[in-house]
């Protein structure tokens, strides 16, 4: 078939074509713009009809809860909506209940405003995904993209409009119990992973009823928290929380993210719900944020335990001054927020702009023009636990195994293996798979890992399963059962860790070692001298130092969600390859916390001398380091090259590396690029990751990694806090991990 006759027929078409798709996006554009111009006219028309307490309503958000009968709203607060005394409802769930309370803010206020409902959306809705640190370490972005996808289809399919995700707060004390919501210690792999999950929640067009808000939480800097306690003081300076703690949420902004939470700490003696420097003059003023500040849960009220506020008034005085806009679930804002506004202390020209930005989010849902559009229950019934989203969360959960130990090549487990013996808390456990803020996730809907195992093997491969031992406590009576079922057995793999209410908020550890006696049953079970294999059920990273004397191998399963039973069978017995690797360190020992790979070199750094920093028993280096993985079969990097050794200002250098699959399996590996700035005007990290490419390499073959490093991407807080790159000296590394890499040099020229 001839396509075209001549050149000129051809330009013509491809012409014909790209006008086509320009007028398209245009018209896109117009739509857009016309959109924006429509819904700002609507509000400016609304806002002028309302009472004070009626846009004070609309900054007020209130808390549904569960009853024996299902979900259920406090008569007070159904009365407040009545009145239009709230414009925003958490927790309520399910297509029909919130249809029943959209109904009453529709059909019995004044202005018929509708409701925003939200909820804690973290990790999944129904179907349950990995815990988001878990999530972090498969590196692949688009995964964790589709996996807010697939909870914001199934949360808005059952009424819910907004989540309260991502988290993107930096972590690097894993005795906080927090960090099982985050993506971990670094900010630059931060940043793209809270653009991922803001995109995945809320879609291309948030019209679209499948569509929910965003929330970028918690601004800013509880990732810091002193001791790893949580709720506690956060002290940082300036150029850290430029940094380290703030690139994540701007990331969030840039995204498009339509709201915040404020954090419960204070940052340099302010608490965050009371700080206008970090709410209007850096968010709103320095990023142009538009969309609307939420507090977190009773956090105005918490104003006066910090000290920075005599009573609820002056509470709630600070923190509509900062730039909030809503207050969750303390009802300052509802008792006291008139009153101040009619003593002049606080301009109605801030509530105006808080109401404004609410209800702009509200239009822009496409709430006033269907009130009821999230209240589909055809679609609730076929959205919940479907077999797509299923497999969404069985292909997240493996991709987020993270393999630290496989002395003697004891997984993949042998076929020649006949009697498997698994023992441990967790090994029966359905509902600590699901882990902590598991949204509307059932227990009963999810196949234990000691279950996936049975389903697993091939006929003529027996099952002996002992408990062992609590997760917690120091009952030792079924160590003797755990031992003889070991010792009849060819192997064993022993299900340990913590349980779902181990980490999370409020869950904070001062001992992140095995909790209980779990590491003496590891011992007790290796005395049988079988090949063992350690899979470990947790949110954050533990100290293994001991475990790992014990046991050939550790499979890192993190809380691996609704599918994670099978995710980890199909690790074990050798269908799936794992490919994960570490977003936190693992620490040796307790005492070198907070540890993390891009930590600052000291004026000493450790060397033989005694004089120099170091523990006088305990090595500096962690366990398992940051970007650490191990595969089932083996890589080598060689030949690291650059194609200049200098780059100019404004310009960029290439970098590659060869990687070799040397081992007997097809594998992924995950290739990092880390720089180092030799000097500059500031102290700068050992290393700093600037790039990650996950790559399939067959086995036997290999494959030139290259990245490409602009100048802008080695630009930093200077000594007069400008953000710009230096010229000076640098090294570059390319490696599996942090810690063992290639390396080279190169200059940044003037």
């Amino acid at each position: 078939m001839i396509l075209f006759k001549s050149r000129s027929s051809k330009v013509f078409f491809i012409a014909a074509i790209a006008f086509c798709f320009a007028f398209q996006s245009s018209i896109a554009f117009s739509k857009s713009v016309s959109r924006k111009a429509s819904i700002a006219a609507m509000v400016e028309e609304l806002l002028a009809k309302m009472t004070l307490d009626e846009k004070i309503g609309q900054m007020t958000l209130f808390t549904s809860h569960w009853a024996n009968t299902g979900p259920t709203m406090d008569p007070k607060n159904l009365e407040q909506i009545r009145t239009g005394k709230c414009g925003a409802v958490f927790n309520a769930i399910s297509a029909e209940y919130i249809r029943q309370l959209q109904n009453t803010a529709i059909s019995e206020t004044r202005l018929k405003i509708p409701l925003i409902f939200g909820h804690d959306v973290i990790h999944g809705h129904r179907t349950i995904f990995p815990i988001p640190l878990a999530e972090s370490c498969s590196w692949d972005l688009n995964a964790i993209e589709q996996a807010a996808r697939v909870a914001a289809i199934e949360a808005s399919a059952q009424g819910i409009n907004w989540t309260f995700a991502p988290m993107v707060d930096i972590a690097r004390d894993p005795r906080w119990g927090r960090v099982s919501e985050g993506a971990g210690e670094d900010t630059y792999l931060g940043c793209l992973i809270a653009k991922a999950r803001v995109k995945g929640f809320q879609g291309e067009d948030l019209t679209k009823p499948d569509t929910i808000l965003a929330c970028a939480k918690h601004f800013a800097a509880y990732g810091a928290a002193q001791a790893g306690r949580d709720y506690h003081t956060v002290d940082v300076s300036e150029r850290t929380l430029f940094e380290t703690y703030l690139p994540p949420f701007k990331a969030c902004v840039d995204a498009g993210a339509r709201t915040f939470m404020t954090s419960f700490n204070e940052i340099a003696g302010v608490p965050s719900t009371a700080n206008r420097d970090l709410l209007t003059n850096i968010l709103r003023g320095l990023w142009n944020f538009q969309g609307f500040i939420v507090t977190d849960y009773t956090s105005i009220n918490e104003l006066i335990p910090h000290g920075i506020a005599a009573d609820e008034r002056e509470a709630g005085k600070l923190s509509a001054l900062a730039g909030v806009d809503m207050d969750m679930q303390g009802a300052v804002f509802m008792n006291h927020l008139a009153e101040l506004v009619n003593s002049g202390e606080v301009s109605v020209k801030y509530i105006d702009n808080a109401v404004r930005r609410i209800l702009t989010a509200k239009a822009e849902l496409g709430l006033f023009d269907d009130p009821f559009r999230y209240c589909d229950v055809k679609r609730e019934k076929e959205k919940l636990m479907c077999p797509r989203h299923l497999n969404s969360a069985l292909e997240m959960a493996k991709k987020s195994l993270v393999l630290l130990k496989n002395e003697k090549n004891a997984l993949p487990l042998k076929k020649s293996v006949k009697k498997i013996a698994v023992i441990g808390p967790l090994a029966d456990s359905t509902a600590d798979l699901l882990g902590n803020w598991h949204a509307v996730g059932l227990a009963s809907e999810v196949v234990s890992i000691v279950d996936a195992i049975r389903k697993a093997v091939p006929v003529g491969v027996d099952i002996h399963y002992a408990k062992g031992c609590d997760v917690n406590g120091n009952n030792r009576e079924g160590f003797r059962k755990a031992v003889e079922t070991a010792r009849k057995c060819d192997a064993v793999i022993l299900i340990l860790g913590e349980n779902e209410t181990m980490s999370g908020e409020a869950a904070s550890r001062a001992d992140i070692d095995l909790p209980g006696i779990q590491n003496e049953l590891a011992e007790a079970v290796s005395k049988a001298k079988k090949p063992t294999i350690a899979v470990l059920i947790n949110g954050r990273p533990l100290v293994l130092t001991r475990l790992q004397k014990s046991v050939d191998a550790i499979l890192e399963a993190w809380f691996p969600g609704t599918m994670g039973g099978k995710a980890i069978a199909d690790c074990v017995f050798g269908s799936y390859n794992p490919a994960g690797k570490l977003t936190m360190t693992f620490p040796a020992h307790l005492g070198q916390i907070p540890i993390h790979y891009n930590m600052k070199n000291t004026g000493r750094p450790m060397s033989d001398n005694k004089y120099t920093s170091k523990y006088l028993d305990a090595p500096n280096e962690p366990l398992y380091p940051f970007g650490y993985g191990l595969s089932y079969t083996k890589f080598s990097y060689s030949n690291i090259s650059l194609d200049s050794a200098e780059m100019k200002m404004g310009g960029s250098i290439n970098i590659s590396a060869d990687i070799a699959n040397t081992g007997n399996y097809d594998g992924e590996e995950v290739v990092q690029l880390y720089v180092r700035d030799i000097s500059g005007s500031v102290t700068r990290p050992v290393k700093e990751l600037k790039g990650f490419k996950k790559v399939l390499i067959e086995k036997g073959k290999s494959k030139k990694v290259s990245f490409e490093l602009k100048s802008e991407d080695l630009a930093f807080y200077g000594i007069d806090m400008s953000f710009a790159p230096e010229p000076g000296k640098f090294q570059v590394f390319v490696g599996g991990n942090s810690r063992d890499t290639l390396s080279a040099d190169f200059a940044l020229l003037p």
